[in-house]
Parts: structure tokens; sequence; C-alpha cells
């Protein structure tokens, strides 16, 4: 069913459960999705393979929140088919004026080289989508996200479907009606994402090797 979003719409919908995607780029309407298995990154189980420890060890980027909201979810909506239309920036860009949508960015210099964003309601966090222009750039966000959510208080990460990508550094399917509970119990937990300050690579790793 076609549906009209407001932001404080959008966020009751998440509270839900239930989240909006477009069909395609130019589609001018938006529609409800509740998966019957849910992507969720458990935030103890994250795995950083050695080759990725190696490469955030060696990495030339610096990593920055919510200094280019709107560049991120762009970078996101950068490919051949995407199910972010104009209705959806303009709700992501309402939701991130509120404090209630963010983006962990990846740096090369002053090159936005990769990035995540998501929506934020209690304990938990509503991961949209990711980009990467350089090798391992979506990864280095990702590791960096899920350290800056178990910081911050967050005890939900729902991935809402799950691809390979994720599941490669630890995500799994849960049932929607486990979903549902995780997340009762999430909305009930305070949490900040603008809390912790960036971390160190090493201080991710040994806080990985410690939760792991």
């Amino acid at each position: 069913m076609a549906v009209k979003l407001s932001p404080d719409l959008l966020i009751s919908a998440y509270a839900q459960g239930i989240f909006p995607m477009a069909a395609a780029r130019d589609a001018t309407e938006l529609h409800w999705f509740e998966p019957r298995l849910r992507g969720i990154i458990p935030l103890n189980n994250l795995h950083i393979s050695r080759s990725l420890a190696r490469e955030m060890r060696q990495m030339p980027y610096t990593i920055r929140t919510d200094t280019a909201f709107r560049a991120v979810v762009e970078g996101c909506a950068e490919r051949d088919e995407t199910w972010i239309n104009d209705a959806l920036f303009e709700l992501y860009d309402a939701l991130h004026a509120m404090g209630a949508a963010h983006a962990l960015e990846v740096w090369e210099g002053e090159t936005l080289v990769g990035g995540i964003f998501g929506v934020t309601l209690g304990g938990a966090f509503f991961g949209e989508s990711m980009f990467s222009r350089r090798r391992s750039a979506s990864k280095i966000a990702l590791a960096y996200t899920v350290d800056r959510l178990l910081r911050a208080g967050f005890v939900l990460f729902d991935t809402q479907y799950l691809t390979p990508h994720l599941k490669s550094m630890g995500g799994v399917e849960i049932p929607r009606a486990i979903y549902r509970q995780r997340l009762a119990e999430a909305l009930a937990v305070t949490a900040d994402f603008t809390a912790p300050e960036i971390p160190d690579v090493q201080s991710i790793l040994q806080r990985r090797t410690q939760t792991s």
C-alpha cells in the first residue's frame, strides 16, 4: 500500500518494526516493509577478519560523525538501483535535524570515501545503508559504528535485511517475533549516538577481542 510519510509517522513506524522503501530512485510512492526474517548485527559478535584488522591499522582514513549526513545518504543512493527517492531524502534530512538520524563517515583527506547512516530510537539503531568508494571503506565504517553503538549504550543494530556483506561480518537473521521482542526491549533503553569520542583503531580491536 502506498503511503505518504511525515518524520513523526516514520519514527512511529520504526517503533513498530516497520520501515519504508521506494521501488526506485524516481518513484513517487513509498511502501511499508516488515520482513519475516529480520537482519541484525549482534553488537558483541562483530567479525573483524585478520585482513580487515590489518587494513584498519594501516588505513589512511579518518573517521567523523554527522559532519556530512546528506552526503552519506547521497553516497548510499549512488548505484544503478536504489530504494532512496526524493521523499526519503527529505525525511532523513528532517530526522537528522531532529537528532534522530546519524551518519558515520570515512574520509580520505577532504574526500568522503565511505559511510553508513541510520535512524536511532531509544537503544535501537536502524541501519539504513552504507557505501564505499575505496577498498573496505564500508567495512571500516561498520566496525566503527558497532563500536560506537556499544559505547553509547545501544542494544540493537537492525540491518533490516541480511546481505552477504553483512553476514561476513557477523550479521544474522532472526524471526519477526523475536525481533519485535528485542525491539521492545531496546526502546526502553536510553542511548546517545553522539556521546562517544572517535577512538583509535587499536582500542576498537582490543574491545572486539574482549567482547567476541
